[in-house]
Formats: C-alpha cells, structure tokens, sequence
C-alpha cells in the first residue's frame, strides 16, 4: 500500500502549488498558503522539574471539511514528523498519537482526526540542570492537511519557552492535558496472538467480558498486518475478542503492534505474537436476522400510514373493490404490486450497500439528501395528485411507463416500485435497529431485511387480495369511488407542498421557488394533455418528452450550495459536535443528544409533539441539560459515522446522557413525559 502514499503525495504537493494566500507566522501551506491544520506547541509545566520534566503537546486544529493523519495513515496521506532543536540536558520521546478515526475515500481506508485533536510527547530534563536554568525547545514539525478532494503539505517552526523548576502545573492545564492523555491508546496490559492463514488474519485479544466495547476497529501499527479498506469482523466470547479481517502484503512476522478502538476516542496499545488462534463459532447469529427481519416487516407495514403512501394504498383497494369476484386477478395484482415493492427496497438496499463499499458515507434514505431527487419527487408527487384530482387520465394501453394509478400486472408492479420510493425517508418503530443491523450482516441477510421492508409494506394489500373475508368488506362499485379519488388527492397535494418546502431547506428560496415553478409548466403540460383525452387524441408522448426536459433543466437550475444556517446557540439547541460531546461529558453534563432531518416525518413529527413542547424545554432547562441536534438534511459524513457507531443507518435517533453513564438509547416515537421523565 505504501505506492498509494508515494502518489498521495507527490499529488498532495502539486495541489499545494495552487494555493497561495499571505503567509501566517511560524506555519504554512506548502507554496506560501495559510495553514489548514492549526499547530500550537503547549507545555502541561512551565517550569519542569530537573530528574523529571514534563509532557509537552502539539494541538492541533483543522479546520471544517479537512483532516489530520495517524502515525499510520492508512492506504494514504502522511503522519507528523518533527525536528527538535534542544538545549543541553532536555531530550524528547517518542510522539504519542491519540486513537483514529477511519475515512474511507474511493476504496482508500485513511486513519485520520476530523476535530481537534493533540499529539503529545514526554520531556525529560536531567537531574543536573540547574533550577532556574532557561530552556528554549525549537521544533520543525511537518504535516498533511487533506480534504476528501485535496492535499496540502502544511509546516511550522514552533516554539517553548521553558525554566527548570520545581514542575508546578496550574490546574486549568493539567485538566486539558488529562484530556488529552485519555485519548491514548492504553497499554492492554495482556498478550494478544495472532494467526495468518490463507491471506486471513486472525487476532485474538484478552477482554473481560463484562468490558464494554463499540465501534470496535483494528489499526495496524505494523507494516503489512492487515489490508487498512479490508472489512473487519468482530466478535466475542468470554473474556476474548476476536478480529478477522484480510492479511496485508509484506508483514515480515514475528510480535507484532496495533491499537484496537473500543470506543469513542478510547483504546488499547497492544502487542500480538504469532500462535494458533481458534475461530469463534457464530452463535445466535440466526436469532439476530431474524429479528432484524421481524422489526423491517414491521417498520414496512407502519409506512403504511404515511401521506404519500396511504392514497396510493387506498387506490389499490379501489381496484380490488373494482375486480369484483375475480378472486384471481386481484391475487395476480397484488402479487405485482409487492414484487415492485420489494424490487425498489431492494435496489435501494444494493445502491446503499454498494455506496458504501465504495467510499462514502451513506446511510438509510441518502437518496433524499439530494436536492435532484426532491424535485424530482416533487414533479411525480404534483402529477399523481393531478392525475387524482381528474385533471388528466393515466392511459389503459399496455407498457412500463404507467407509474402508477392502471390496472393491470405492469401497472400494479410500477405502482409499488413507486410506494416504495416515496415511503422510505424515515426509519420509524422498528425499522431503526433492522436497517443498522443490515449493514453489518453478511450480503445475502442484509438483502433479506431490505426485503421484509418491502414485504411490510406491501402487506396490507396482499392481504386484501388473499384474504376474501377482508376484501368481501370493501364497498360496492359505484359514484363514490370517484368522490373518494378526488378526496385521497388532497394529502398527495399536501406531500407536494412538503417536497417544495424540503427543497427551500435544502437549497434556499431559490432552489422552492425553481421546483414550484417546474411543477406549475409540468400541470401545464398535464393540462393540455387532458383537453386532448377528452377530445379524444393523444398527447403522452410530447409530455412525456416535455416532462424530462423539464426536469433535467430545472435540476441544471437549482443553487449549487445550501444556504447559510443559523449560527449554534441562537436557538434551544446546539449543533452536533463529537469534541463539544465529548467535552460536556467529560463535565458530567447531562445532554439530550437527537439526530432529524427535514424530510423525515417521523422526526418532525417527534419534534413538534415532545422535543419542542413549552414543558419539556422547562425540565431541560431547569435540570441543566444541554440540548444537541444533528442535522442529517444535507449529507454529512460526520453524523454517518456516528450514527453507524450506534448501529443505525437512518434518522431519527435519540440519546440521554446522564451524568457519569454511557448513553441511553430513547424510543422513536416520543412523548413529554418520556422525556421529562429523565430529569425527575
């Protein structure tokens, strides 16, 4: 892997060239730039001890969008390397790196700190400096300052003024170096072993097995142990925890060094021989996917409920109610109404899966963080509740371009297609878990979930079909399935004034207002075409080529960035950070921490029934809780992480974190007492 870094590199320094801006004191960018990764060197004394001496810092600041490297890149970037100047009698170790964070970008496992971060290292001051003896400390130090698109080599000359004394630490210091220590790796105080065989790396660790461990990762330490993008299995029993991932190229053997993440910003500095390492049989494993298919089938059929969802649900009824007794036919209806249901969760499951393998940081419904498909949504949403309303008729003629509202097999399967679509932004009771347990499940069992989503949500009428009891209740044909057609039109209206409105979030006044007008020339176009039905002629194909015509160049129109979102603070909340997290637990703070988006019902929902209610502002406020909100309208690759690091793919999520105690996953439908009811 290390050819990656030598071509990281040299591109790293070409990107450099480019950037040039007033030179800051003591740092740069490469070519004379400001640097992106602020350095200060800090002493936890200003008067270290002789015999003794002191730990000294390098905190480090990137800023937002860029990223620093681990003494262990990965498949690329650079770690630091720093030359000292000292003065006789002071010698420095070995700089000390806190635990990683893993960024893949385009297949490349990067080991990486995304937030303020400090690399630290020990002083040492002999026994016959004299006290009161100055000591200047002068470092070199070089780094990589990236972006997932860019690289810029970054320097600076820094600098310590210190005197021999007595070691005196003020308190203030001491607390942010405490800090910093606990982001080391700790010494795992056990031997670990490890095995490879057949291009498999197999590592045992002794862990009790009443320690707590999450979000567990393996960075090797040692040239060639394992492939840094290579998936990494993790499983325990008793007091062991194993890792298996894919051996990597040029390991010369013998002890070995890596550190294992067990957590946020927590791990352990170990050390594996080589031995024979057994495998741990999969228990239970079973039992997971079929829970996990339980809550999706679940999840699937809760969706039901949805305003996009229901008319389209109740359309169907209406051509059951239509078939009559042709029993056979309704089942054959059904039946494709599901398969399209189950096709499009599963190609979205695929798309999702495949997104991530490659790279980025997706989750559950990432479609809908694209402004594109919001309008597109918003066009299709605004003919079928059109199309509802009698302004035009869907045509009876056979082939797959009817989305939805025909009867018939293509029509029913495309219908489906289209319900899962529209139906899948939010993960509601059950879902949550399921969706986050599928992505780490092997392929063929998280495919499986993806499908009992889509099996859910098809339930309700599959069971109408399949059941004549069900279906023998359904009305008579006659005037008022007309009546009710235009009725099961207003929350499709309803669902089109959301997708604009989702729009305006996501891209401003002008982004709402390009998507509302290509909805007023696409019922224009749907206008025109319905004078020509009732006159008895054809139009499909000139709107049809007008409609995409419309879409594409409104796609082309709408703003590049999202606007400018209201500084955290100004509001009740403050804006999801995992180092303002950290810190406020580190203060034994209580904090209410939820994860939303625009386009998800069920969060805004939660928000306006409970999190925003008048009374549980009050207990917040009184108890001292700090409330933190990530937004997840947008794609952000940080709340990704996190919200994989609790198993979920998806939003909403809520967590309470009591002072002093690990967080405390809430339901996902929420009421002012559940959440009153943890400050009481």
């Amino acid at each position: 892997m290390r050819i990656f870094q030598v071509i990281f590199v040299t591109l790293a320094m070409l990107a450099g060239l480019s950037i040039a801006s007033p030179a800051v004191q003591a740092q740069a960018a490469f070519g004379g730039g400001p640097a992106h990764i602020a350095a200060q060197l800090m002493a936890e004394s200003a008067a270290p001890a002789p015999g003794k001496g002191t730990t000294i810092a390098f905190a480090m600041k990137p800023e937002k969008g860029w990223h620093g490297y681990w003494e262990n890149p990965g498949d690329a970037g650079l770690g630091m390397t720093v030359t000292w100047t000292l003065p006789k009698g002071v010698t420095i170790g070995a700089l000390r790196y806190p635990v990683p964070e893993t960024l893949l970008i385009s297949g490349l496992m990067n080991h990486v700190y995304e937030g303020p971060y400090a690399v630290l290292a020990n002083l040492g001051v002999a026994p016959d400096v004299a006290a009161g003896t100055r000591l200047p400390i002068r470092v070199k130090a070089e780094w990589l300052a990236c972006t997932d698109k860019i690289c810029v080599p970054e320097s600076g000359e820094l600098a310590l003024e210190l005197v021999a004394g007595d070691g005196k630490v003020v308190p203030a210091m001491q607390a942010r170096f405490d800090g910093w220590r606990s982001h080391l790796p700790r010494p795992l105080g056990a031997q670990a072993t490890y095995q490879i065989v057949d291009g498999k790396l197999r590592l045992s660790v002794p862990f009790p097995a009443d320690a707590q461990a999450r979000d567990v990762h393996l960075f090797p330490l040692s040239d060639g142990l394992a492939r840094f993008a290579a998936a990494q299995k993790v499983s325990r029993e008793g007091d062991r925890l194993l890792v298996e991932t894919e051996a990597g190229e040029g390991f010369k053997g013998g002890a070995a060094q890596a550190v294992l993440r067990t957590g946020d910003h927590v791990g352990f500095l170990l050390s594996a021989k080589p031995g024979e390492v057994a495998a741990i049989a999969p228990k239970g494993l079973a039992g997971t996917i079929l829970l996990a298919l339980g809550g999706a089938i679940l999840g699937g059929l809760l969706l039901n409920v949805m305003p996009c969802v229901f008319p389209i649900l109740g359309l169907k009824a209406l051509s059951l109610a239509k078939a009559g007794g042709d029993e056979r036919a309704a089942r054959r209806e059904a039946l494709a109404y599901t398969l399209g249901v189950i096709a499009a969760c599963l190609a979205l499951g695929s798309l999702l899966l495949g997104l991530r393998t490659a790279g980025s940081a997706v989750g559950w419904a990432f479609q809908l963080q694209d402004p594109r498909i919001i309008l597109a949504l918003l066009l299709l949403v605004s003919a079928i509740a059109f199309n509802l309303a009698g302004l035009f008729d869907l045509p009876a003629f056979g082939g797959g371009g009817q989305l939805a509202g025909r009867d018939g097999m293509i029509g029913a399967f495309w219908t489906g297609a289209l319900v899962a679509f529209v139906a899948t932004p939010c993960t509601g009771p059950f879902m949550g878990a399921a969706m986050g347990t599928a992505l780490v499940l092997p392929l063929g069992a998280a495919l499986a979930i993806f499908a009992g989503l889509g099996l859910g949500l098809a339930l309700p009428f599959l069971l109408l079909a399949y059941l004549p009891a069900l279906r023998n209740r359904l009305p008579r044909p006659g005037a008022w399935m007309g009546r009710l057609q235009r009725i099961l039109s207003i929350p499709m209206f309803l669902t089109a004034l959301g997708l604009a409105w989702l729009l305006g979030q996501q891209r401003g006044v002008g982004g709402m207002t390009i998507g509302l007008g290509a909805a007023l020339v696409l019922v224009l176009l749907l206008w025109w075409l319905g004078m020509r039905q009732r006159a008895g002629r054809g139009g499909w194909l000139q709107v049809g080529v007008g409609a995409a015509i419309l879409l594409v160049g409104a796609a082309m129109l709408l703003p590049a960035r999202a606007p400018a979102v209201a500084a955290a603070g100004e509001g009740a909340f403050v804006a999801f950070d995992a180092e303002k997290l950290d810190g406020l637990r580190a203060a034994n703070k209580p904090v209410f921490l939820y994860f939303t988006a625009d386009w998800c019902l069920t969060c805004k929902a939660n928000e306006a029934a409970a999190i925003e209610r008048a009374e549980v502002r009050a207990a917040f406020e009184k108890a001292g809780v700090t409330v933190m909100m990530g937004d997840w309208t947008n794609a952000d690759p940080a709340i990704t992480r996190f919200l994989e690091a609790q198993g979920r793919s998806g939003v909403p999520l809520y967590l309470w974190y009591a002072p002093g105690k690990e967080a405390q996953t809430l339901p996902q439908l929420l009421t002012p007492s559940t959440l009153t009811g943890l400050v009481r």
